[in-house]
């Protein structure tokens, strides 16, 4: 790829001309968020989006992925004709590295982009038994959904028919839970604004203007969206798009500006992992590399 962030960026924009948003699918189906089969470690970020475009895609039901050195360190081999999948890292390059050093100048670093090659468990052969897929993990949606609502501490109103995060009080507005059809429908939409809650200038501080050639609104949705379907995989709830009125917007900002899915992307990350308790963890490198 001569231009990961524009390869990156068709990627998402294909899939949300089909009106399928990629971090939606495949956890509407109860799976798993992906992570490497080698280490256990959940992918973060933007590469999120990029496997579960690929698992869309091509109807993978694993959500384990590994390079082809850890298949081979596995004992295992990859299947005659099968194709990876991309997934980017940030890699830090010092500018001017061969100019002479002088102590009192600060050393300028920029991030590029790079990519290497994954592979789907499935399309992996002669794998050790113990990490044949087995029984799928069993789900309790509504209590680990109900389990993060209250360890947030965030302050919920029900009543109305309208779901919003109220800034200014720092309040979550929800229907009464009896108002949705399912319960997952009522969690799903109570994650998406408590990842709004998280934006607040306690928590996260995350700025509410114009950026990147996007409405302040739509923008603060594209983070929302993306971060509440992370939430709602972890807990094993089927997610829903709760403002499809946006996607034309997103469209045309994410063609204008092809590094904003890894700016939003990297902020719904952030989000989650307030939400879950893992602020501490290391920062996505989407964010801490591109965030302006």
């Amino acid at each position: 790829m001569n231009d990961l962030y524009q390869a990156v960026t068709e990627r998402i924009i294909a899939a949300l001309e089909t009106g399928t948003p990629p971090w939606l699918c495949p956890w509407r189906e109860g799976m798993a968020l992906p992570a490497n089969l080698a280490t256990g470690k959940p992918y973060r970020g933007i590469n999120v989006l990029m496997l579960a475009c690929e698992a869309m895609e091509r109807g993978f039901a694993d959500s384990r992925w590994l390079t082809l050195r850890q298949a081979n360190a596995l004992g295992g081999r990859i299947k005659r004709g099968e194709r990876g999948a991309a997934v980017v890292f940030f890699k830090w390059r010092e500018l001017d590295e061969d100019a002479p050093e002088e102590d009192d100048a600060p050393k300028r670093v920029v991030p590029l982009l790079r990519a290497y090659t994954v592979f789907n468990a499935s399309q992996v052969e002669f794998l050790p038994e113990r990490f044949n897929l087995g029984q799928q993990p069993q789900w309790q949606p509504v209590a680990e959904a109900e389990t993060l609502l209250r360890e947030s501490g965030a302050l919920i109103r029900h009543g109305g028919s309208r779901a919003c995060y109220l800034p200014g009080e720092d309040l979550i507005q929800l229907p009464p839970p009896g108002w949705f059809p399912e319960a997952e429908g009522y969690y799903a939409t109570a994650l998406h604004e408590l990842a709004h809650w998280t934006g607040h200038p306690r928590r996260l501080d995350r700025p509410l203007g114009r950026r990147h050639g996007i409405d302040a609104y739509a923008y603060e949705e594209l983070v929302a969206e993306m971060g509440a379907a992370f939430l709602c995989a972890h807990c094993g709830i089927p997610g829903h798009l709760e403002h499809a009125s946006y996607i034309e917007q997103w469209l045309a900002a994410l063609r204008h500006d092809k590094r904003l899915i890894f700016v939003a992307a990297g902020a719904a990350q952030k989000a989650a992992d307030f939400v879950l308790g893992t602020a501490h963890a290391a920062p996505s490198p989407e964010a801490e590399a591109l965030a302006a």
